[in-house]
């Protein structure tokens, strides 16, 4: 039996690599979660975990699926980035989306919008192999619902409004508007579905969990995906949420977006998000246009089977499929930092 190890450093790993996992049991192969020893109150009694790299040594993984920035070079297996969320331009190319740490083995992209560069930084650095493939997070999006959207919308029929942020703080819309949503809440035309990054200030994650009640409820981040479904429209900042949302061709709503784009209406002031989502909900032909256009260019899978391509260009990997490679960087000041980093998970350097 094939085994994999599903790589983890925060929570909003859980509905990028769960997918995949799912995958994984469905084609015969077993998969474990290395993570942090706090994942293990969100994992399913049939999701193992690992907390030390001892136990990843005997569980001799085939490969390892890592939804963060880094992966232990020391583990077994072929190092496969899955990447936490969508280029958004948050950062200049080489510092973030498409920075080449030389960790990774097999670089699984979502679509177009990432697939030429990353096949372009193949080409120049020679030591990793790039496959489109879609991305394992969206799956259950595509999938048929199960009940956990329809949920999350109000009984009444009431049209539904998504708030998410960035984590960024120069770039987080939470604190400009906090009160201009409030407003918007307690007036109960629409319902909303707010949710913030876990990382976000505990402050202004408790002001948006009161106001929950009959207009709005709060979502954990793991239960993004079902609300991605549920909303008609997402109002959001420079967050990956955005491209996430637009996979669906609906509409979002911005503020102060770092890129903003054709595809998104974008405003500067809080006193502009009534008039903004007017425009949302009522989008015309051009601004359809530039959603479908926009969503095919980053995410043109709309199957709900990215996590079997991923673990299918894995096993490719594995199998000497992509010829052969150079051999990545030896980053020895990268490996101490690895080997030290693993500590939060619970466990000594690995000698």
């Amino acid at each position: 039996m094939a085994h994999y190890l599903l790589f983890a450093t925060e929570l909003y790993a859980l509905p990028v690599l769960r997918p995949l996992g799912a995958a994984i049991r469905a084609a015969g192969g077993d998969a474990a979660w290395f993570a942090p020893a706090a994942f293990r109150d969100h994992l399913a009694a049939h999701e193992q975990l690992l907390t030390d790299a001892e136990a990843v040594r005997k569980w001799r993984p085939d490969a390892v699926f890592a939804a963060s920035n880094w992966v232990p070079q020391f583990f077994p297996g072929v190092k496969v980035q899955v990447f936490h969320g969508f280029s958004v331009d948050k950062r200049s190319p080489e510092r973030g989306h498409f920075r080449i740490r030389g960790l990774f083995d097999l670089y699984c992209t979502q679509g177009p919008a990432t697939t030429v560069p990353f096949e372009e930084l193949a080409r120049r650095h020679g030591h990793f192999a790039v496959a489109e493939t879609g991305w394992p997070k969206l799956d259950p999006l595509f999938a048929p619902d199960d009940g956990t959207a329809a949920r999350l919308r109000p009984a009444d029929g009431r049209r539904v409004v998504l708030y998410a942020a960035t984590v960024t703080e120069t770039l987080s819309s939470a604190r400009a508007l906090l009160g201009e949503i409030s407003m918007q809440v307690a007036r109960g035309d629409r319902y909303w579905l707010l949710t913030l990054h876990p990382k976000t200030d505990p402050v202004l994650v408790q002001a948006y969990r009161q106001l929950a009640g009959p207009n709005a409820g709060f979502v954990e981040p793991e239960g993004l995906v079902p609300a991605l479904r549920a909303a008609d429209v997402l109002v959001c900042d420079t967050s990956s949420v955005v491209s996430e949302f637009v996979v669906q061709r609906k509409p979002v709503v911005t503020f102060r977006n770092r890129a903003p784009k054709a595809h998104m209406i974008d405003v500067a002031d809080p006193a502009e998000l009534e008039t903004a989502l007017h425009r949302a909900f009522a989008p015309s032909e051009t601004l359809r246009h530039e959603l479908a256009a926009y969503a095919d260019l980053i995410h043109p899978w709309r199957d709900g089977h990215s996590s079997e391509r991923v673990l299918a260009a894995a096993r490719d990997f594995v199998a000497g499929q992509f010829g052969d490679l150079a051999r990545k960087p030896m980053n020895l000041w990268r490996r101490l930092q690895m080997r030290a980093r693993l500590r939060r998970f619970g466990e000594a350097p690995n000698r």
